[in-house]
């Protein structure tokens, strides 16, 4: 898979999830006592009955998706999109263990299976965005699209 197919999937999968976080009946109710302190708790949900998600979460679905798809444009962009991606959801990993941080300062849930999701995510885009050399059809194609 190129980096601009692994961006332009990347787009697919964050805007479908980002649109079903806002449809109830793909969000089941979290155990009462399971539910930490949010500030923002519209549409507080589990996901699939594993992701905590609220109506913001959702919307960072919904820009990382659009992000992802207006880089696909090429080859530099889409690394770039993947290193960016890879910081990012590596960061949020990370905040997802501590538990201070793991809310987000109560406006976005980042614990549960969201840190497994979050961190597996920041290592896929850092294969695309550090690891994976651009095979020759991509770089032939950057060198034509500046000639």
């Amino acid at each position: 898979m190129t980096s601009r197919m692994f961006t332009r999937l990347i787009g697919a999968l964050f805007l479908l999830v980002g649109v079903l976080g806002f449809i109830p009946g793909f969000l089941s109710n979290p155990h009462p006592d399971a539910v930490p302190a949010l500030f923002a708790d519209e549409g507080y949900g589990l996901l699939f009955g594993l992701f905590p998600v609220n109506w913001i979460h959702n919307l960072v679905h919904l820009g990382v998706g659009i992000a992802a798809l207006s880089s696909a444009r090429s080859v530099r962009q889409a690394r770039g999109f993947a290193r960016g991606l890879t910081w990012f959801y590596g960061i949020l990993a990370v905040m997802g263990v501590i538990p201070p941080l793991s809310m987000t300062f109560g406006l976005i849930p980042l614990h549960g299976w969201d840190v497994w999701l979050h961190g597996g995510t920041a290592a896929l885009a850092a294969y695309y965005g550090y690891g994976k050399r651009a095979q020759a059809a991509e770089t032939a194609e950057d060198y034509q699209r500046v000639a």
